[in-house]
């Protein structure tokens, strides 16, 4: 998919989402430089949280292509989607234990879900079974005091069972050194970044964004959209 921006065509990678985005700079070049997905966090012990207005604000100058996906640790189905509209999202990405239950309510809502999953092999297999089908689901190692990959690498392998039956994105620790690795080794289909690509948290640094993006261009492209909604 290709948008206009800064009076050039880029290329959208509907597939690579990068998140942590605490201001509108910052968004918009992620965006210009192809990204396909941002993300904004809601969490007040997380150093990247923003409110909903200032995600909002965070948004405004993206194109409405990228998915706008915002990041929430166990909230009621209610208060994610007040959260969710007043700042504008496409998305809602959960990191707690938000039940099957909570996951429907906000997708009957109108919200594209990503429900983060913390397990391998086949217990990963068994939980994922649990999640309704038009979620996606997003695989991440689970350590750290914080909800997110912590920046920890993993064995992304751990995923791989999921390959074939949904679509689903791996997290935690992914770089543009590693990112084409994690790829092929997880066989999924969608990435998410943060602090691979930072300065210090919430502070992204350009250069890294863009070789990022230079590898992601380098991998098969997804035949849908798995950020928000077809």
């Amino acid at each position: 998919m290709s948008v206009w921006g800064g009076g050039y065509m880029f290329e959208a990678r509907n597939n690579l989402k990068i998140c942590g985005i605490t201001d509108p700079g910052t968004a918009r070049y992620c965006a210009e430089a192809g990204a396909g997905a941002l993300g904004v966090v809601f969490y007040d012990k997380s150093p990247r949280n923003v409110s909903p207005t200032q995600a909002r604000e965070i948004f405004r100058q993206v194109p409405a292509s990228v998915a706008r996906v915002g990041v929430f640790v166990d909230m009621r189905a209610e208060d994610m989607v007040a959260m969710a509209r007043g700042a504008d999202l496409d998305t809602v990405q959960m990191h707690g234990r938000e039940s099957p239950v909570v996951i429907e309510a906000v997708m009957r809502a109108g919200f594209h879900v990503v429900k983060v999953l913390k397990t391998a092999g086949k217990n990963l297999a068994e939980e994922a079974g649990r999640i309704p089908q038009a979620a996606g689901i997003l695989v991440e190692c689970g350590k750290g005091t914080l909800p997110g990959g912590n920046g920890s690498v993993w064995d992304w392998m751990g995923a791989a069972v999921l390959a074939g039956t949904r679509p689903f994105a791996v997290a935690g620790g992914l770089a543009p050194a590693n990112l084409g690795q994690a790829a092929l080794r997880s066989r999924s289909d969608a990435w998410d970044v943060s602090s691979g690509v930072e300065l210090s948290p919430g502070r992204k640094d350009p250069a890294a964004v863009a070789e990022l993006l230079d590898v992601a261009r380098r991998l098969a492209p997804c035949e849908r959209l798995f950020w928000k909604k077809s």
